[in-house]
């Protein structure tokens, strides 16, 4: 019997990448991940970055609701991990905290902007939160 573990994805805005990794947990970590999201700085924006909802909205999943939040060292401390997305945000985590970084892809780099940024983006993402449900199964 497997135990669903809440993980917590972040990134600044709480609008892209978080946003991105807690949609596709609820289909890719189905049963294993119990996915939440917050921004480092999440007043950055009020909603979901469009081109991060039309990308996933390819692949069945909808972010259109989500609202941005704040991180809060009490968020942290409530999850079983914090998963930091990017090197952009920056954490210090609290006492008890569990925090791991994904340095995620980043097209833009390599001059790929646009859809297909977002694409490689969501995708990267996908095979993380396939490994992490993986992994999380082990250990359970």
């Amino acid at each position: 019997m497997s135990t669903s573990r809440s993980v917590l994805f972040v990134c600044v805005s709480n609008r892209g990448k978080s946003v991105m990794a807690q949609g596709l947990s609820s289909t890719l970590g189905a049963g294993a991940i119990n996915a939440s999201s917050a921004g480092t700085d999440a007043a950055i924006g009020k909603h979901v970055n469009d081109l991060s909802a039309q990308v996933l909205a390819e692949v069945g999943v909808d972010i259109d609701g989500h609202t941005p939040r704040q991180l809060t060292d009490d968020l942290m401390r409530d999850g079983d991990l914090t998963v930091v997305l990017g090197t952009s945000a920056q954490v210090t985590p609290p006492d008890g905290a569990v925090v791991e970084v994904w340095e995620t892809d980043e097209p833009s780099a390599r001059g790929i902007d646009g859809i297909e940024r977002m694409r490689l983006i969501r995708d990267d993402i996908a095979a993380r939160i396939t490994d992490l449900t993986a992994r999380l199964a082990d250990h359970a």
